[in-house]
């Protein structure tokens, strides 16, 4: 069991390398590169590779957690529990 795991979890690290970092910043150099007429060169890709980090981690490690949305749903269902709970009380 230990073992499956360590092997999910290095997996979803590899996707996050691959799919969150590597796939940002290829997407992000090619908007800059749309938008401006800069040239591309190491200082270009390790400001759009600093850029690109902080939303994978977000997209990738966050949004994409396979809880995350049923956590999210279990919060709003208990905010609208809470808000229905005194229409259900009976007056003295």
């Amino acid at each position: 069991m230990v073992h499956y795991h360590f092997k999910k979890k290095t997996l979803r690290i590899i996707e996050f390398l691959i799919i969150g970092v590597l796939f940002g910043l290829i997407e992000d150099i090619i908007a800059v590169r749309a938008v401006s007429n800069v040239i591309i060169d190491a200082k270009v890709v390790l400001t759009v590779l600093l850029v690109a980090i902080p939303f994978a981690v977000i997209s990738e490690l966050i949004v994409d957690h396979p809880r995350f949305w049923e956590l999210l749903r279990l919060h709003k269902r208990d905010e609208n529990h809470s808000e229905q709970e005194p229409h259900n009380r009976p007056t003295a």
